[in-house]
């Protein structure tokens, strides 16, 4: 694990040299903290076996780590931009992760799709956008029964405030808050939303609806 984690990090830093994968400013420890931070979730939740889908998947945190860490899962990484998700393509063929799919689409298409909509265990979302903009991504995308993770800061107390309109028209219910603390980061939470009831069939709304007018 530890030659793929070696070489998975200095590919983000050759790309980012090219593009914004993650800040310019970005040092090889600061990548090894996404890195923790994003497997953090093990430490509560078992990927084995499932099928998930990560939102926005930038330079792979936390979807493309999560898969390296856990081969027996089924991940499935969303990015819309073409530069990145090229970036991901070549990644999964350095690294040869057969268990990792990447699709270059907006997640609210993807949610319409009837191959994709409620047909993962799990969602999993880093740093993309406020809860209640990233329920309505993740929550159609997800089996009833199935939960979205969010990786969250301090304020995620303000935002399930926020999203409680969200949860209850989109199908989902609060199933726990893990709390941890990095080196640099001390206030590190994830809030696990499960979903208790179908999403209605509007939902997701179309391209850019959910950040211009959050529910």
């Amino acid at each position: 694990m530890e030659i793929y984690v070696k070489k998975y990090l200095q590919l983000v830093l050759e790309e980012n040299k090219k593009q914004n994968l993650v800040s310019r400013k970005t040092t090889l420890e600061d990548l090894e903290q996404h890195i923790q931070d994003s497997v953090q979730v093990l430490e509560w939740v078992s990927l084995a076996g499932q099928a998930a889908i990560d939102i926005g998947s930038g330079a792979g945190f936390p979807g493309l780590v999560l898969a390296m860490f856990q081969p027996d899962c089924r991940m499935t990484l969303v990015e819309s931009d073409l530069k990145k998700s090229t970036f991901l393509q070549n990644v999964k063929k350095e690294l040869g992760l057969d268990n990792v799919r990447i699709i270059r689409t907006r997640v609210e298409l993807l949610g319409q799709d009837i191959e994709h909509r409620a047909g993962y265990d799990l969602c999993t979302c880093r740093a993309v956008a406020a809860m209640r903009v990233i329920l309505e991504y993740g929550l159609p995308l997800v089996k009833p029964g199935g939960r979205v993770l969010l990786w969250k800061g301090s304020s995620y107390q303000q935002e399930i405030a926020e999203a409680q309109t969200a949860l209850q028209v989109l199908g989902g219910k609060i199933d726990g808050v893990y709390q941890y603390n990095l080196m640099h980061d001390k206030d590190r939470t994830i809030v696990a939303v499960r979903k208790v009831h179908p999403t209605p069939a509007q939902f997701p709304r179309k391209v850019g609806a959910p950040t211009k007018k959050p529910l």
